[in-house]
């Protein structure tokens, strides 16, 4: 499918100048998907799996060139069958993609920017290629290229540690979250009623509208606040679809519907509003609720600082047993929010449901390279919440 496979002897040296980075012929992401389906796609079968990455680049975010796929191969090739082309009889050493996504930037003096932040997903080296350096030169070809372009910064998630990624310039951020398990909902229980709407797709654009404004007054008050540049991935409504449409492909083809419930707010609007928008990850199917997962994208306190932290529980627990209720329905094994402000932290100790905080050593590691002025470690990364991953 658009790529060979040469003797172990023939491979090149990962610092060998026959090395490239490039874009891959549409047989050779074909055969990419293939490899990865083990990995990454579980819960569907390989069709379906195949089927859905190409989706994927035709919603929101992805779309227009938003995502682009790379694989590190070589200019030396063997000679092509009657039926393939020179750039097609190569092989895939190491392999990932990039998603363009908008982000800002504020200075201590107050000055905001905009710019344009790359997630780097699906890196993968074919089984047989591993141990030879490959990822480690498709990464540092990749940074270059990102960083004399358009760029502000990159970010990664690591599955495989802290220390792979930051020795290649990626500096692991906090990486923590809060799980708390599914439990059916029951009625009078734990202040549901005060949930004022339940959040679909067409409440998504306000929510998302009036979220990126708070985004750009915390930005500015964190650099002011610490002194240090600060930045964050922009939680607007494309980010957010290219999260709910995986959703639904998979919801689709695993119990055969989509999700109603998105997430949950307390209070009206004008009022001070509390939100959370959700969406729901699979890697067990229905086989296994291990490795399913609702994520809180991002849980939002519209004043932090002129609500009453009492209501504040109150909001906070009618919120989450929505979220619990849906773990249930939708058979995922817990419900997690992604690296907590202090403030919440303090919520969740007195909101009455179980929870446990965790630190994450292994997977999904947030991960940054910037590449403005000044180093990483003089960076702070804002909002640095389940929304950002890809």
């Amino acid at each position: 499918m658009g790529s060979i496979t040469p003797p172990s002897a023939s491979l090149p040296e990962s610092t060998s100048p026959s090395l490239i980075l490039t874009h891959p012929t549409p047989s050779e992401q074909q055969h990419t998907w293939s490899l990865t389906h083990p990995k990454w796609g579980p819960a569907l079968t390989k069709e379906a799996y195949l089927a859905r990455e190409s989706y994927l680049t035709t919603v929101p975010l992805a779309k227009d060139g938003g995502i682009s796929h790379w694989i590190l191969t070589t200019t030396t090739t063997t000679s092509p069958s009657p039926s393939q082309s020179s750039s097609e009889n190569r092989p895939i050493l190491s392999s990932c993609e990039t998603l363009r996504k908008p982000c800002i930037t504020a200075l201590p003096s107050g000055d905001l920017t905009k710019g344009i932040a790359y997630g780097i997903g699906s890196v993968f080296t074919d089984p047989q290629f591993r141990g030879r350096g490959y990822a480690d030169r498709m990464l540092r070809e990749l940074g270059q290229i990102l960083s004399s372009g358009d760029a502000t910064c990159s970010v990664l998630y690591s599955d495989i540690g802290r220390e792979f990624y930051a020795k290649r310039g990626w500096m692991a951020f906090p990486s923590g979250h809060v799980a708390f398990p599914p439990l059916e909902k029951m009625d009078g229980e734990g202040g549901n009623d005060k949930v004022r709407r339940l959040v679909g797709y067409h409440e998504l654009a306000e929510l998302c509208a009036v979220d990126e404004g708070l985004v750009r007054g915390q930005v500015i008050k964190r650099a002011r606040e610490t002194g240090k540049k600060c930045v964050a991935l922009m939680p607007g409504l494309e980010q957010m679809l290219w999260h709910l449409m995986r959703e639904d492909y998979m919801t689709r083809e695993i119990f055969g519907r989509t999700p109603v419930t998105r997430g949950a707010v307390v209070g009206g609007t004008g009022d001070k509003r509390v939100w959370a928008v959700w969406t729901r990850g699979y890697y067990g199917g229905l086989q296994s609720v291990e490795g399913n997962t609702l994520h809180i994208l991002r849980f939002v306190v519209e004043d932090e600082e002129g609500m009453d932290e009492e209501e504040l529980v109150g909001a906070f627990r009618a919120i989450i047993k929505v979220a619990q209720a849906e773990a249930v329905e939708w058979r995922s094994q817990e419900v997690q929010m992604w690296n907590p402000s202090p403030l919440l932290r303090r919520v969740i100790g007195r909101c009455g449901i179980e929870h446990s905080f965790v630190e994450r050593d292994t997977e999904s590691i947030a991960s940054l390279m910037w590449y403005g002025e000044g180093r990483v470690e003089d960076v702070e990364w804002v909002a640095n919440e389940k929304y950002g991953w890809c």
